[in-house]
C-alpha cells in the first residue's frame, strides 16, 4: 500500500510518496494542493487544486497508474477538463478550488471534477459540433467537449454544469485513440 501525503516546508508545498521514489515539490508556492490518497487504487480518492499552475503535477498524480500506451490520451482529455474547471469553472479565481474524485480498479478508470463555480449550459455545449463552423481550426477555444467525447466512454454532467464524470474502461485488445 502506498500513502502520499501533502506537507508544507517554508514557502514550498512538498508532495511525496511516503513509499516509493515518486515527488513533486512546488517552489515557492504557498500550499494550494491537497491529496487523500492511499492505494488499493479502487476507492474513491480526493485531490484538490486551486490553480491551473498546479494542472501538471496533478496529471502526474491521476495518471500514475494508467498503462503507458493510454496515458498520451488521457493526459490530453484530463488536462482539458482540469483547465477548464479553474479557467472557465473558477473564472481563476484562487479562492475557489478544483475537487478531483477519482478511483481505478483493473478494467476501469474514473474521474469526477468538480469546480465552486456556477456551471453552464452543459446539454447545448453537449451537442454542439465545432467543425461546422469556418475556420474552426483557427479558434483558440470550442472544441474541449469534442475532444472529451472522443477519448473517454463517458462524459457527463450535473445538471448545475459544475461537475464533470469522465470514465474509461480499458479491456483486453483496446487501442488507444491517440497515439
Amino acid at each position: 500500500m502506498e500513502l502520499y501525503s501533502s506537507t508544507l516546508q517554508g514557502n514550498t508545498a512538498v508532495m511525496s510518496s511516503v513509499v516509493g521514489s515518486s515527488s513533486i515539490a512546488l517552489a515557492n508556492s504557498p500550499l494550494m494542493l491537497s491529496l487523500s490518497l492511499q492505494r488499493p487504487s479502487y476507492l474513491l480518492h480526493v485531490l484538490t487544486f486551486a490553480s491551473t499552475d498546479f494542472v501538471q503535477p496533478v496529471l502526474e498524480i491521476l495518471l500514475a497508474d494508467v498503462p503507458g500506451e493510454f496515458r498520451a490520451e488521457l493526459r490530453l482529455g484530463l488536462q482539458e477538463a482540469l483547465i477548464n474547471a479553474a479557467r472557465h469553472g473558477n473564472c481563476s479565481d484562487p479562492n475557489k478550488l478544483v475537487r478531483v474524485h477519482f478511483s481505478m480498479t483493473p478494467n476501469r478508470y474514473l474521474w469526477i471534477i468538480t469546480d465552486e463555480g456556477p456551471g453552464f449550459n452543459c446539454h447545448k455545449q453537449y451537442r454542439y459540433d465545432p467543425t461546422c463552423e469556418d475556420n474552426y481550426v483557427h479558434k483558440e477555444c470550442g472544441r474541449g467537449v469534442m475532444i472529451l467525447k472522443q477519448i473517454f466512454d463517458e462524459v457527463c454532467w450535473n445538471p448545475q454544469g459544475n461537475q464533470l464524470r469522465l470514465s474509461k474502461h480499458l479491456y483486453p485488445g483496446r487501442c488507444p485513440v491517440v497515439t
